[in-house]
């Protein structure tokens, strides 16, 4: 770790990134996953940076890192405030890597009760108040986080650590912190607007860039896992999925800045600065394989036209992958520009094979439009990798089946197999609550992944049927000799053999009954 040292000498902030990823991937955590790096806690601390804070960052996930390792580092580099920073390579990510962040608060306060701890990110902003209730941490953020760590370093700098603020706590915006027996909740803080200005880029210097790895199938076709880096060139998404979490960091510091109740942020950073990352990254780290990490990077065309056309000037040849809409991924002049600037993949959400079920979660287009979309992406020479959803309120065994047969009638080049969650911040989680559906017993349960898997029933089906379809349909899928054969026929023998080493490590599912 390369530190940034403020003014006075001493660290300000360790920006902590938690691990876990063998309790939320089981085997395939070890080599098929990708290993993300921490996009959020890269952000916090060039802003932090900018503003004369001294900041390391500690990727526990990256680093293979136990609590007890991260409290050991803690107590050497002694920061005035560890900030752990729990936010994941996708939005339902952050729920899953609750357990490791809470075995680092508490192993941290256990070994220095004085040392103050932050907890931030998406799943901390979807339910602060719990999160400070549960967890070892002293404060909580219920935004995204910059301007709340800012403040807070700041006020441990005034006072001198944080039994000594007293009441100027107030003053922290977005903050949540325990006031005798209550808890108090501050102002909101506002969304960082400014993006190219305030957060121009991620720290990479902090990182062990070494470490990062891509997901196995973007390396299809002789392309290196590694080197490996992610970005965002947006943030947020104006569309209202039920079962997407993305807006939960965001919507406190929208009520901040005047936003009506409802109305999601989407900010952009410019064209020129998205480019000049990928161009540092390549020039400084060798990279080529990259993740837009973007919720729908394909959105706003005269955007990603802008990003395409910088990229393509900058030359080189690259292995990208964003993520688009059935909706927003269909005109074939954006696509060829997309597939000339390196971007090889596109996954694309198309959830659920039945109109009626994706109409109850707001995505309703039609099927011609899904193989519409499908059609174009491939004719432009990008990869399609499919994202389906088992288990949304309005599926039974029959509509589950259609999804199912819509991926073998697409075949695309990779899919992703997911059981409806009830993530913590979206409409789902909400409706969960107040229907008294049954939720995961522990974060960990939220993983599609884990032992403790728990999917959300639908109107029709228990989560354990929910579940089981969904093991079912991966192994159906990967394992038929018309999705190898296609497979063969793009990227050659060595992807076949690299879905049969996937498909050799099944997953260890909780005998317990699932409701």
């Amino acid at each position: 770790m390369r530190g940034r040292e403020g003014p006075g000498g001493g660290l300000d902030v360790l920006l902590v990134n938690p691990g876990g990823r063998r309790g939320v991937y089981q085997a395939l955590g070890e080599n098929l996953s990708a290993v993300e790096p921490p996009i959020w806690a890269g952000l916090h601390a060039a802003f932090l940076g900018k503003r004369g804070l001294s900041v390391e960052i500690l990727d526990a996930n990256a680093l293979d890192l136990d609590e007890r390792e991260v409290a050991r580092i803690v107590g050497e580099l002694d920061p005035r405030l560890v900030a752990v920073v729990v936010y994941g390579h996708n939005p339902s990510a952050s729920t899953q890597v609750m357990p490791a962040a809470s075995r680092i608060c508490r192993e941290i306060a256990a070994a220095d009760p004085g040392r103050a701890q932050l907890l931030l990110g998406g799943h901390i902003a979807a339910l602060p108040e719990r999160t400070l209730e549960e967890e070892a941490a002293d404060f909580v953020c219920d935004g995204e986080g910059p301007y709340t760590v800012l403040d807070l370093v700041e006020a441990l700098r005034a006072h001198g650590g944080k039994e000594r603020i007293g009441r100027d706590m107030l003053r922290v915006r977005g903050l949540l912190w325990r006031d005798g027996g209550e808890i108090v909740h501050n102002p909101p803080a506002p969304l960082v607007v400014d993006l190219d200005e305030e957060m121009p880029g991620i720290a990479w210097d902090l990182l062990p860039m070494e470490k990062y790895r891509s997901h196995n199938w973007q390396s299809f076709g002789g392309f290196a896992r590694t080197p490996y880096a992610a970005l965002y060139t947006t943030l947020g998404c104006p569309f209202r999925c039920g079962f997407c979490c993305i807006q939960a960091p965001f919507r406190s510091g929208e009520r901040a800045l005047g936003y009506k109740p409802g109305a999601n942020s989407y900010r952009r950073w410019s064209a020129e600065k998205v480019a000049s990352q990928v161009d540092l990254l390549t020039r400084e780290h060798g990279v080529r394989t990259f993740k837009i990490a973007d919720e729908l990077f394909v959105l706003d065309p005269t955007h990603v036209e802008s990003v395409c056309d910088r990229l393509i000037r900058s030359g080189g040849e690259r292995n990208l992958w964003a993520y688009a809409r059935v909706d927003t991924a269909g005109k074939p002049a954006l696509l060829a520009k997309m597939r000339e600037a390196g971007i090889r993949w596109l996954a694309l959400g198309i959830e659920s094979a039945n109109a009626r079920v994706r109409k109850d979660v707001s995505k309703g287009y039609r099927e011609d439009r899904i193989l519409e979309a499908v059609a174009n992406i491939r004719a432009a020479g990008i990869h399609v990798l499919g994202n389906f959803i088992f288990g949304l309120p309005e599926d039974d065994l029959d509509s589950m089946r259609e999804t199912l047969d819509l991926a073998f009638e697409i075949l695309p080049e990779f899919a992703n197999f997911n059981a409806a969650m009830a993530y913590p911040g979206s409409a789902l989680h909400r409706q969960a609550l107040e229907e008294g559906w049954p939720l995961p017993e522990d974060w960990e349960g939220y993983s599609q992944y884990s032992r403790s898997s728990r999917p959300l029933p639908t109107r029709y089906l228990d989560g354990k049927a929910v579940l089981e379809f969904r093991d079912r349909a991966f192994r159906t899928f990967f394992e038929s000799g018309r999705y190898k054969a296609h497979v063969r026929e793009v990227f050659g023998r060595g992807a076949v053999e690299e879905i049969e080493r996937m498909t050799s490590a099944p997953l260890a599912r909780d005998p317990r009954p699932v409701g």
